[in-house]
């Protein structure tokens, strides 16, 4: 305090009360949100006991987030404390959301070992709306129906146009993961041409009567049958196949054909797909049940010549 009467502080004495340092006070003070009270002939900035209270105001409020604009409105009176305070919570929400989506996208690049390139559009990706995912998923299953959605089995249409991309403001690094891999299989032409013959294969299987579900209850009865002949110990090139394979598609069904629309409907990539979508919606994937249609497919493959 300076010897005058006037209990004023120079800027090194406030500093000492409060414990920031000078520059800090001199920079807030030369912002505007701490004017000194006057100055000393020399040209000092001389402050009253009054801005050591403030001082520690704008202290809190700084410590907390805020932008030295919304420090000023909330000294000048302009907005309360409470209504800033309301304000900031929404921003830093937001930023917390952003740092969640930073942080998940980063993970992932580690963990792959990613290029400068794959970083940049995985975080491209990541940062999609959902709106932009939707597009994404519509754009593919328009590519893979394109002509055929007519003939195809409604359930099989529906599950990939209606297919749910659900990733949270502050997805896991495993359902960013999981979506930034969907993203790039969905948009991969060597995927799409794949999806593509497998509807063509499940169109052209269908008759007028079939009705709709056919290919699901198929699936689901393949998946059974297989399952009791593994569980038996069948060979699927044995003799003991035979009833089973019956059984499935009948005394007489193209095994030929069979064959070739297991084979474009059940492949690793198409497998993967069905796990993708899971993971970015934070379920566990189903069972794929791999092992009951190589199975059949191998007991086709012995019966065709393949």
């Amino acid at each position: 305090m300076i010897d005058d009467g006037t209990g004023l502080l120079t800027i090194g004495e406030l500093a000492r009360a409060t414990g920031l340092t000078v520059r800090t006070i001199r920079y807030w003070s030369d912002e505007g949100v701490l004017p000194p009270v006057t100055r000393s002939p020399g040209g000092y900035r001389l402050y009253g006991a009054e801005s050591a209270a403030r001082l520690e105001l704008v202290r809190t409020l700084r410590e907390l987030g805020l932008g030295l604009d919304d420090v000023r409105t909330v000294l000048a009176g302009e907005r309360t404390v409470a209504e800033v305070a309301a304000a900031h919570v929404v921003a830093l929400d937001a930023q917390i959301r952003s740092l969640k989506v930073t942080r998940a996208v980063l993970s992932t690049v580690a963990r792959r070992g990613s290029t400068t390139e794959e970083m940049t559009l995985m975080n491209r990706l990541a940062r999609l709306s959902a709106a932009e995912r939707r597009r994404i998923m519509d754009e593919f299953a328009e590519e893979v129906f394109r002509d055929v959605d007519a003939t195809v089995d409604p359930d099989v249409e529906h599950r990939l146009r209606h297919t749910v991309v659900d990733l949270p403001d502050d997805p896991t690094p495993r359902r960013v993961d999981a979506w930034v891999e969907l993203a790039e299989l969905v948009r991969d032409p060597g995927f799409r041409a794949r999806m593509r013959q497998m509807v063509e294969f499940n169109a052209r299987g269908r008759g007028p009567d079939t009705p709709p579900g056919a290919t699901m209850w198929f699936f689901k009865r393949l998946v059974e049958l297989a399952g009791r002949a593994r569980a038996e110990g069948v060979a699927p090139e044995s003799e003991e196949a035979e009833p089973f394979l019956t059984e499935l598609l009948g005394p007489d069904a193209d095994l030929a054909a069979v064959r070739e629309r297991l084979e474009a409907t059940f492949h690793a990539e198409a497998n993967r797909y069905r796990e993708l979508i899971a993971l970015v919606n934070g379920r566990e994937p189903q069972p794929a049940h791999a092992e009951d249609f190589a199975w059949v497919v191998a007991a086709l493959r012995f019966r065709t010549g393949g």
